[in-house]
């Protein structure tokens, strides 16, 4: 992956709010895991989702790091 640059620097415990809200209304996401691809389980019903990391910056509105 030569000269790709990311926006955001994800860690585990951190909340990412994505543009568009999951279907139980909830647009914070809490990472479980960081690589290639990224582990989310949403923060109103749980559910668990694994995307490729350029959709999740894609998707991205903010980070709010774990210490905030």
């Amino acid at each position: 992956m030569a000269n790709k640059f990311f926006l955001y620097k994800y860690e585990e415990g951190d909340t990412v709010t994505m543009k568009k809200a999951h279907p139980c209304g909830s647009k914070d996401w809490l990472i479980m895991r960081v690589g290639a691809e990224v582990k989310l389980r949403c923060t109103g019903c749980g559910h668990d989702v694994v995307l490729p990391r350029p959709s999740l910056e894609k998707s991205t509105v903010a980070v709010k790091k774990k210490d905030e």
